[in-house]
């Protein structure tokens, strides 16, 4: 019997990189968990058909710093950046603290793109 090993955390570090980049003591541990994970649920519920890819949380001393990898770019930003001003002022009553969002292009999404979003794509 082999050892079983969850695949994410083996490649961890080497292939793929975290995707919460913030240290905090044990005060205050919990508290960013549970915030990053409201977070992260707001963002997959609301842009769940925007192909979004990966989101990376980051905690710069009192701001956090929100990077969203989406293929359709476009669909996040809305007309002349109104969904995102929006989005953020949402984020940031949620969090409690100031939230940058920063979005990301993922290019040749059906290459690069985890198999929940390609499946919503048309074949060629």
């Amino acid at each position: 019997m082999g050892q079983k090993i969850n695949p994410n955390g083996f490649r961890l570090g080497v292939i793929r990189d975290w995707t919460a980049k913030w240290y905090a003591g044990s005060k205050h541990y919990s508290d960013n968990l549970a915030s990053d994970i409201k977070l992260r649920e707001h963002l997959k519920k609301k842009l769940a058909h925007a192909a979004l890819s990966k989101i990376v949380i980051e905690r710069p001393a009192q701001n956090i710093s929100i990077t969203l990898h989406t293929a359709r770019p476009g669909i996040v930003i809305g007309k002349k950046g109104e969904d995102i001003e929006v989005m953020r002022k949402e984020l940031t009553k949620l969090a409690g603290h100031p939230v940058q969002v920063a979005i990301e292009e993922v290019r040749k999404p059906e290459i690069r793109c985890p198999a929940r979003i390609r499946e919503h794509r048309p074949a060629a």
